[in-house]
């Protein structure tokens, strides 16, 4: 299965994470990005599931449009569930563990939803493996000349 890290710059800056699964990408936003140090655990807001498609989305969502702005993909690669559980089946229950393979993102992660908290608050935990970095920056992928590369791509295909 794939993933994707998409970096987005809405009405505020957040990277939403994507795993494929169910024959759709259920997305979760990370307020302050994905890290690679397993001391820094990252809020998850679950948010709509996505069409696989729209994985591979770089462009320009327009103003009036449900989260407008700049987005560009961030890292990507596959997503593997950890053992033989099935992973609907542990969002389902509330915690999810998996390897990722991108490009940035390696090793294990756990998604782990909030206890008594509405069901898409989630905390996006990397694993103490041998991928593991710390201390570790999160690198931008939305440089000032890679967005506007991006917006004038999108004024292209408006005309």
């Amino acid at each position: 299965m794939r993933f994707v890290v998409q970096e987005h710059l809405a009405s505020r800056l957040h990277w939403d994470l994507r795993l494929e699964m169910g024959g759709v990408l259920k997305s979760w936003a990370l307020p302050r990005g994905p890290s690679m140090d397993p001391s820094k655990k990252r809020l998850a807001v679950q948010v709509v599931d996505h069409p696989v498609e729209y994985g591979d989305f770089e462009g320009v969502i327009p103003d009036g449009e449900f989260g407008a702005g700049v987005v560009a993909v961030w890292d990507e690669g596959r997503f593997i569930a950890a053992g033989d559980h099935d992973p609907e089946a542990a969002l389902e229950a509330g915690k999810l563990e998996f390897e990722l393979e991108g490009s940035i993102l390696k090793g294990g992660f756990a998604l782990v939803r909030f206890r008594g908290e509405a069901d898409s608050y989630w905390m996006l935990i990397k694993k103490g493996d041998a991928h593991a970095v710390t201390p570790w920056n999160l690198p931008r992928a939305l440089t000032p000349e890679r967005e506007q590369a991006l917006r004038d791509k999108g004024r292209a295909r408006d005309t």
